[in-house]
């Protein structure tokens, strides 16, 4: 593993490594990475153990397996375990070069298609976080929530009652509620850039770039 971790760090990736479970986990609490490479024989907890505690840490952490068993049903043990994608003892360090840069592809195209976005305004699903013009805004969970069901709608006219069953699962019947968190995303979103979050006047809200009529 020594001679795996500093082949890696050569090759451009930082890294932190770890000869059994516990120092694994442990490294994660000063260490946060995109991705794991896993040996399915580790000392004590046994590399598939070790991939569910990973998981339970950091859900949307992709593995990379290393397996000495080359037997179809190890194979498949390691991928229900969890790792996305496994290499076969003896291997050589190109093709797990190959594997990482493949996983990451993979998971970076994911999570881009997880983002929503609308002229300069940018929310990611996965990551519940939303950016005007790159900067970062900070919003609760109901404000991402509300956000979300308008980029999704977008220059779609919502209704406070088709926002509050969307949004709030119509566990309130009180409309002021939308108005006061519209309110919140407008402090947030719009203030002092053009306006995006417009009010239709008896109507409801929608998200538009440049609407002429009032907010």
């Amino acid at each position: 593993m020594e001679l795996l971790t500093a082949s890696l760090e050569l090759s451009g990736y930082a890294t932190r490594g770890a000869t059994e479970a516990g120092a694994a986990l442990v490294a994660l609490s000063a260490f946060t990475p995109d991705i794991a490479v896993v040996d399915i024989m580790l000392p004590g907890r046994s590399g598939l153990d070790l991939i569910s505690d990973l998981r339970g840490v950091l859900p949307d952490l992709p593995v990379l397996l290393l397996t000495a068993r080359g037997s179809v049903d190890d194979r498949v043990a390691g991928l229900r375990a969890g790792a996305d994608d496994y290499v076969t003892k003896p291997f050589s360090l190109d093709e797990v070069l190959l594997r990482l840069k493949a996983i990451l592809r993979r998971v970076g195209a994911q999570r881009e298609e997880s983002r929503l976005r609308y002229a300069d305004l940018e929310l990611s699903e996965e990551a519940h976080e939303a950016w005007r013009g790159g900067t970062p805004i900070q919003l609760s969970r109901t404000e991402l929530a509300l956000l979300r069901y308008l980029m999704l709608n977008e220059g779609r006219i919502l209704s406070e009652a088709q926002i509050l069953d969307r949004v709030w699962g119509g566990d309130s019947s009180d409309t002021r509620v939308v108005e006061t968190y519209i309110s919140y995303l407008r402090r947030k979103i719009d203030s002092g850039r053009t306006p995006l979050i417009h009010t239709v006047w008896g109507v409801g809200y929608t998200l538009l770039l440049n609407r002429g009529e009032g907010r």
